[in-house]
């Protein structure tokens, strides 16, 4: 979860991850890398991967996504968590560059594309998407925050007579039809920055969406709207393979080696916590049983 000081990993899951500087240098970059803004660690070409491009690491994302993904278009972004996540894959590997590919979230998750070698775009580890894609070990938890315009009084009891926006295709779509079961019709949004207009403008009441995704926009759009709180969901985010990819052994070795020597969880305090003026951990859990 994203926050100013914190980023709850599942490395680390409960510690505060304060902010640090980015990942040491593990030594000097191969001749002709291209990892954007990223430090990379580890040992270059310690793994061995079958890339769907030579000599490139391809990566399937949802743009845009600041803080996971700092820029709009593929060719922008230079740095951000899963960004240098990718990168630091990549390197180990012994891959010169990510080639960023952007996709509407529900076409990343549905299983119906294989050109790529991973995805990573704040994908919850569900039941229903391992059916249809792989995943690897979770590499962040996540829940669902409750953002609404500042002023307004949407709580745990009200919530359900609410005009609900979520993302489409997303556990918090899921989340709101299945088991709010709000009173009036849910909008579903293509992306982000769409579903919070709406809301700003008072076409919707609240967004259910990822925590941490959420996170960011009480100080983007100047306090017009705001937080209130977030329903546990005991999932984590995973990076997505195509169905019987013959990267995935290797492909979970690198991110298992990424949570286990910290290389996150200084991406999370670099790119997540220290970019967002809000820490997780204080903002209330509501109850679904609230208000029935």
């Amino acid at each position: 979860m994203r926050a100013a000081a914190a980023i709850v990993s599942v490395a680390v899951s409960g510690a505060l991850i304060v902010a640090t500087t980015a990942c040491d240098q593990g030594g000097s970059d191969p001749p002709n890398a291209h990892y954007g803004d990223c430090q990379v660690s580890g040992h270059h070409g310690e793994f061995h991967l079958s890339p769907r491009t030579a000599g490139a690491l391809t990566v399937k994302t949802t743009l845009p996504a600041p803080g996971w993904w700092n820029g709009d278009t593929p060719d922008s972004v230079k740095s951000g968590y899963e960004y240098c996540m990718a990168a630091n894959i990549a390197y180990r590997s012994g891959l010169d560059r990510v080639k960023v590919e952007n996709a509407p979230f529900p076409e990343v998750v549905s299983g119906r594309t294989k050109d790529f070698d991973l995805a990573l775009a704040q994908i919850t580890i569900t039941p229903e998407r391992s059916k249809v894609a792989e995943f690897s070990p979770p590499y962040l938890s996540s829940t669902l925050g409750v953002l609404i315009r500042d002023g307004e009084k949407v709580n745990q009891d009200n919530i359900r007579d609410a005009r609900i926006g979520v993302a489409e295709g997303t556990t918090g779509e899921e989340f709101v039809e299945d088991r709010l079961k709000p009173t009036k019709p849910v909008t579903a949004f293509p992306n982000d920055p769409e579903m919070v207009t709406a809301l700003e403008e008072g076409r919707i009441d609240a967004v259910v969406h990822d925590t941490t995704i959420l996170l960011a926009y009480p100080q983007e759009r100047e306090a017009r709207v705001r937080l209130v709180g977030q329903y546990r969901t005991d999932q984590g985010y995973g990076a997505l393979y195509p169905m019987g990819s013959p990267n995935k052994d290797e492909l979970d070795r690198i991110i298992r080696q990424l949570i286990d020597d910290g290389t996150l969880a200084k991406l999370s305090a670099v790119y997540l916590g220290a970019a967002f003026g809000q820490d997780p951990a204080k903002i209330p859990y509501f109850s679904v049983d609230a208000g029935s």
